[in-house]
């Protein structure tokens, strides 16, 4: 019976074992990444007693190399092959947060040091992410971008149920930042892995033509793309008030819901079963209703979830609240990432990919700095329920605009790649 259930339909991407071990891969640094969503910002807010200013600025920091490298980095892409870069990417990662254990241990341990960390992590995010990305259109082909978004989804979900019990256990064995080191581990094992992959790459020349036309050539090809143009607009907003809430987030469980870092890691595991839930469906509901409106549904889910924690009372009420909006995000984003991603790569040539995801990167990402650095000024000035409110009710406003965006609100299926733009 059981056998029954787990067995994979004939067809099933996860049958392909290039596709497997990509997605193995995914798992694994997934987890790795949970420890560290916890780790770094608790060893900031209770290692280190940041202020909510503080916290703002260490996520600032991450995501700085977006705005400052994004752009250049998608020309440099187009150049080069992708999956070196993705392996690179994930051994300098675990490198960056090995880091922070050492620190520790070392007694020099600062939050300056850790926004070096961020700033560190952030450029790896900036230029490995979009490889990534781009990997998995060498992998898998376009018309089941959805399915294998969705199945990578379901990896990440996969770790976001497992990894917070594991990351609050290992931040209550032997603290925030030696949990770290786990982490880096596990970034070895992903990068490990990620060699067998097995590729085809033919990268286009075009010889004769430089830096700044073919930069220019991604930004073109993007700004002359409605589709393109609404999903950065809408999509960067959502970055906007999440970046906002994250700064207030943690900071709100453990000083107004007095959580300690255990049970805020036991807590996280809502925000894995909400990307389950979104992962498995989503493709479904996808199909069912459209990319476009499945893109509305999930900027509500997250501005509903912001916005309940926001009038959350204290004791067991409140952490069912803090419960409450991290499955809604869960849900929320993993709706938002796979018909975001899919939708951009569908309509794109292969000889654009790298440009075009790092230009759109760039453009979602541009109003993330501010967004946590008003998430902080709120929660400081103002409190931390105002920072929450602020997220909720901008993402649920979002929702509503991006619903009356026919760009948006109308694609029902993925489009067909346009033709290809010469630099």
């Amino acid at each position: 019976m059981f056998s029954k259930f787990f067995t994979l339909a004939p067809g099933d991407l996860l049958r392909d074992a290039v596709y497997r071990r990509l997605w193995s891969s995914i798992l694994i640094s997934s987890l790795g990444g949970q420890i560290t969503m916890l780790a770094l910002p608790l060893t900031a807010a209770v290692l280190l007693n940041a202020s909510p200013t503080q916290m703002g600025t260490l996520q600032a920091m991450e995501i700085l190399p977006f705005v400052l490298f994004s752009l250049p980095a998608g020309v440099l892409l187009d150049r080069c092959a992708k999956l070196p870069v993705y392996i690179w990417g994930e051994s300098l990662l675990a490198v960056a947060v090995a880091t922070v254990p050492l620190a520790a241990w070392l007694g020099v341990l600062s939050m300056h040091w850790l926004y070096i960390v961020g700033f560190v992590l952030g450029c790896v995010y900036t230029v490995a992410g979009s490889a990534a990305q781009i990997v998995l259109t060498q992998v898998v082909p376009r018309e089941r971008l959805v399915e294998a978004h969705a199945k990578n989804a379901l990896a990440s979900s996969g770790a976001e149920v497992a990894g917070p019990g594991l990351a609050g256990a290992l931040i209550k064995l032997f603290g925030a930042p030696l949990a770290l080191a786990v982490d880096a581990l596990l970034l070895l094992v992903s990068a490990a892995i990620l060699r067998g992959v097995q590729v085809k790459e033919t990268l286009s020349t075009r010889s004769g033509q430089g830096f700044w036309i073919e930069l220019k050539a991604g930004l073109r090809f993007v700004r002359e793309r409605r589709l393109l143009v609404s999903l950065a607009a809408a999509t960067g907003g959502w970055q906007l008030f999440h970046n906002a809430a994250l700064v207030a987030q943690i900071l709100f469980a453990t000083r107004e819901l007095k959580l300690s870092p255990q049970t805020v890691g036991l807590s996280y595991i809502a925000l894995g079963v909400g990307t389950v839930l979104a992962s498995f469906f989503g493709h479904r509901i996808s199909r069912r209703i459209g990319p476009g409106p499945c893109l509305v549904l999930g900027y509500a889910a997250c501005g509903l979830g912001w916005g309940q924690l926001a009038l959350a009372p204290s004791g067991a009420a409140g952490v069912a609240s803090f419960c409450a909006m991290l499955f809604s995000f869960g849900v929320g984003a993993v709706l938002i990432f796979i018909n975001f991603l899919s939708l951009r790569q569908a309509v794109t040539p292969a000889p654009m990919l790298g440009r075009m995801t790092s230009t759109m990167r760039w453009l979602i990402l541009l109003p993330a700095g501010p967004g946590a650095l008003i998430g902080g000024w709120l929660g400081e000035h103002v409190g931390l329920r105002a920072a929450l409110g602020f997220a909720g009710a901008g993402a649920c406003l979002l929702a509503l605009w991006a619903w009356r965006n026919e760009v948006i609100r109308d694609v029902r299926e993925l489009p067909k790649p346009v033709e290809v733009v010469t630099a």
